[in-house]
């Protein structure tokens, strides 16, 4: 069975950054993208499942019970409009 790689429009390798240069292919368990110019290459599994290979980082991990929570402030701010003219000088 032969695969069928798709250049895909408009997408910018995330290591190179080159554009247009991304292609696509898919087999019967992941969804794989690689890039021409520098090599770059990942998968995605089709089923949504992540990999078991993962290395937990602080985003894909569990939050751990010394995590600082998010402080912030959600309360309306007034804003103040002023005029551009009082920052004026003219010499």
């Amino acid at each position: 069975m032969s695969v069928t790689k798709r250049f895909i429009a408009g997408v910018v390798c995330p290591r190179c950054a080159a554009m247009d240069s991304v292609r696509m292919y898919r087999d019967e368990e992941r969804e794989h993208r690689e890039c021409i110019k520098c090599g770059f290459a990942d998968s995605l599994r089709l089923d949504g499942r992540p990999d078991p290979e993962q290395i937990e980082t602080r985003v894909s991990g569990e939050r751990s019970e010394h995590a600082p929570e998010s402080k912030a402030d959600d309360s309306p701010q007034p804003i103040r409009i002023m005029d551009p003219g009082s920052f004026r000088r003219d010499h």
